[in-house]
């Protein structure tokens, strides 16, 4: 699948995570099939997903996504989780039968569920990759419950090369690994960090420029920014990059040496990973 694609389903995820925390705290009713879902707050502070009093499930945040029709059956979708930064929610889908409401989740116990897309027979739940990670698509319907479809693997657009980065194109330092000489490049450089180096860029603002117009950018891991924050560097003009990883070292990982760092890039590095934590 084309990496952009993956990067939109990996935001509608991120909106529909946003728009679960600034849900309204109070009850909400949603009619199905000759009942009703509610979604009601206990003493705890937990969102109780339930259909005409029966739990289907439970969170601190919880909405109704959207209702689909699957084989002709109607289905509800549900997001819920604990909330966060850059954590979606996971998908409990709910449809009733002869013998009542069922319910299955997806993505239980992970950092959120990838958008459903939906067929007339099936629902599909494609990841979204970063650079160097592959991971199942799942999907579900009516018959087979939810089962792996196969696997998915991130690969860069193929054929582009570092005459074809834009980089007014970029909105987040993850998009750079799309293009395919600058990710084989990443690639050769990182090696075995590739994946860890990337995950630290995931939560991030857009590119920023030096005074002399090379390029970086700086994220971090959801829920652990300020702690394993990965840093970006490219130089066009050049064809090189530069990365760095925070870890448990006083000082943070970098690839190339340090010592073979531009000043201008070292300067924004130090200033970004160091002298911000």
């Amino acid at each position: 699948m084309k990496s952009s694609a993956l990067v939109a389903a990996f935001a509608l995820a991120l909106t529909a995570s946003t728009a679960a925390l600034a849900q309204d705290d109070g009850p909400q009713t949603i009619a199905f099939e000759g009942g009703n879902f509610t979604i009601a707050e206990n003493a705890e502070g937990e969102k109780i997903v339930a259909y005409d009093g029966k739990e289907i499930a439970r969170n601190y945040v919880a909405f109704h996504d959207r209702t689909v029709e699957v084989s002709g059956t109607k289905v509800a979708i549900f997001a819920l989780g604990d909330g966060g930064n850059a954590c979606g929610p996971e998908t409990v889908l709910a449809w009733k039968t002869g013998a009542g409401i069922q319910s299955t989740v997806v993505g239980d116990g992970e950092c959120g569920t990838p958008p459903a897309a939906v067929t007339s027979d099936t629902l599909y739940f494609v990841p979204y990759l970063l650079p160097g990670t592959q991971a199942p698509v799942r999907k579900w319907s009516l018959d087979d419950g939810l089962t792996v479809a196969g696997e998915l693997a991130f690969t860069p657009q193929p054929g582009t090369t570092w005459a074809d980065l834009k980089i007014e194109n970029i909105a987040y330092p993850v998009d750079f690994f799309d293009n395919a000489e600058l990710y084989q490049a990443a690639s050769a450089m990182l090696g075995d960090q590739l994946e860890g180096v990337a995950l630290g860029l995931s939560v991030s603002s857009g590119p920023e420029k030096t005074a002399s117009g090379l390029v970086f950018a700086t994220g971090c891991v959801p829920h652990a920014c300020g702690i394993n924050d990965s840093f970006i560097g490219v130089d066009t003009a050049g064809k090189k990059l530069y990365f760095a990883k925070q870890g448990d070292a006083s000082e943070p990982s970098t690839w190339p040496a340090l010592a073979e760092w531009p000043a201008e890039m070292k300067d924004a590095m130090t200033k970004s990973l160091v002298q911000g934590e």
